[in-house]
């Protein structure tokens, strides 16, 4: 057992419609030996309310979830918007406390915990289908969890790299690989048809490519192109990389 303790961070919308994105999660950390904390108290990180210009409801927000998350060794979540929220843009509503900045230097999306804390040289789970990765903008531009397409530097992808190790995966090579998807949180509702041609287009990618299913870092970007499968009948699924990565899915 490692001795380091990690305080789960499950973002609201994974806890109320994904739950299996969450436990996948908690399966991954555990099988590398962490003592994994779920925080009963853990409410919102107030990304909604400070994307909308509610910065004192997002400053009660950021202070509670410091005050929560301070005694942890890292803290870890299956989502790169909402850990960019926390590293990126809490320093406004903090001050920089001493508890901010330990927590802003040991915030991970999974992803990147897996490479760069515990760095995972093999995973021993299979999955033999044929999937297209979609890089939602925040872990991209924000998070740096691959190169973007306009930076000319040597390419690299830590989701990708994870994805590799599973065996029998098919990575199908996308036209646009990373195009946002159009969701953007508020975004969507304030620009709903933009948002649903742009998702339309992502969905076009995947399937002119033959994918399988549409896999992602953020169940937000996924939940918003699964509303647009279901609805316009597209033959293809959204899957978070945890349930890949933890053997959940198979």
């Amino acid at each position: 057992m490692n001795k380091k303790t990690i305080g789960l961070f499950i973002p609201c919308y994974i806890n109320e419609i994904y739950p299996n994105v969450a436990l996948s999660t908690l399966k991954l950390l555990e099988q590398f030996g962490y003592e994994v904390i779920y925080p009963f108290n853990q409410t919102c990180c107030g990304q909604p309310m400070a994307n909308t210009g509610c910065l004192s409801d997002a400053k009660k927000l950021a202070l509670r979830f410091v005050k929560i998350f301070k005694s942890y060794d890292y803290i870890v979540a299956p989502s790169a918007s909402c850990v960019s929220m926390v590293k990126n843009h809490y320093s406004q509503y903090t001050n920089d406390t001493p508890e901010y900045k330990h927590i802003q230097k040991n915030i991970y999306e999974i992803c990147e915990f897996l490479t760069d804390i515990v760095k995972v040289k093999k995973l021993d789970v299979s999955f033999p289908h044929k999937i297209g990765f979609h890089q939602s903008c925040h872990g991209l531009r924000e998070l740096n969890l691959a190169l973007s397409s306009e930076l000319n530097l040597p390419y690299y992808s830590k989701p990708l790299y994870l994805l590799k190790l599973v065996k029998d995966i098919e990575i199908v090579k996308l036209k646009r690989s990373d195009e946002c998807c159009g969701f953007g949180g508020t975004f969507s509702i304030n620009e709903p048809e933009i948002s649903v041609q742009m998702g339309k287009d992502r969905i076009k990618d995947h399937l002119d490519c033959g994918a399988e299913y549409i896999v992602g870092y953020d169940s937000s970007c996924l939940m918003h192109m699964q509303g647009i499968i279901k609805r316009e009948k597209y033959n293809i699924k959204t899957l978070h990389i945890a349930e890949i990565l933890s053997g959940s899915i198979e």
